[in-house]
């Protein structure tokens, strides 16, 4: 799979791609990550990549004509019907597993990282697929919200993970949380691992956790539960 992440600052990238699952995912040819530098495509000899807003207002905003010809640029060559435009913004709709699954299906993620007031509105409307938020906070730009999105989305391509059932077994896969682990050893300082969990039995181990990960999101996230059971009717 194909990321193109067009920023004013590369370099904020540069530890995210060099460092575990990416890194690796990178190396085997698994994801081609590029990173765009927006004023590459100025037009002007001083790169100015952003304006002051036409009716006045305080900040300023990314200009429609760099950013576009950044998106052309990473779409030379490439399938347009199986690449797709995000932009990274706090009026973007919400990530979650769901979408990073969604995402991981198609060819190409050109991922936009916003900054300052915004961009220019023809971007959103004739340029970007979809616009996407990590939280119903503000951030200083979209280069973070890039590495969530990335480093979720590359974990599901396969054979990123060493083990392919890593991905499904994880929280919201199965639209509950993670049930509870334990490791070595089985008894610390009083406190004992579930007998269950060393007996062997498969099944009921499976049960257990099942149990223990719709226990916990009813403690944690009562809104997540009501809607795994309901789609399991």
């Amino acid at each position: 799979m194909i990321f193109d992440i067009i920023t004013i600052f590369p370099e904020i990238f540069s530890g995210v791609l060099d460092t575990g699952i990416i890194r690796r995912a990178r190396q085997s040819g698994i994801a081609d990550i590029r990173v765009i530098n927006l004023r590459d495509f100025a037009a002007d000899k001083h790169k100015q990549v952003d304006d002051r807003p036409f009716g006045g207002g305080e900040g300023m905003v990314f200009m429609a004509e760099p950013v576009f010809a950044a998106v052309e640029h990473c779409r030379e060559g490439r399938n347009k019907d199986t690449s797709r435009v995000f932009l990274l913004s706090p009026q973007g709709k919400t990530w979650t597993q769901e979408m990073a699954l969604k995402m991981s299906g198609i060819s190409q993620a050109i991922l936009i990282c916003g900054r300052y007031e915004g961009v220019d509105q023809r971007i959103v409307d004739h340029l970007v697929d979809q616009e996407i938020s990590v939280g119903d906070f503000i951030l200083s730009g979209g280069e973070i919200p890039a590495m969530v999105v990335l480093d979720s989305v590359v974990r599901l391509l396969p054979g990123a993970l060493g083990n392919k059932d890593s991905a499904v077994n994880e929280s919201f896969s199965s639209g509950l949380l993670d049930c509870p682990h334990y490791t070595r050893p089985a008894v610390f300082r009083g406190m004992a691992v579930p007998d269950v969990l060393l007996s062997g039995d498969h099944a009921k181990i499976a049960k257990w956790r099942r149990e223990k990960a719709l226990e916990k999101t009813l403690r944690k996230r009562p809104e997540l539960a009501k809607t795994a059971l309901a789609d399991r009717g």
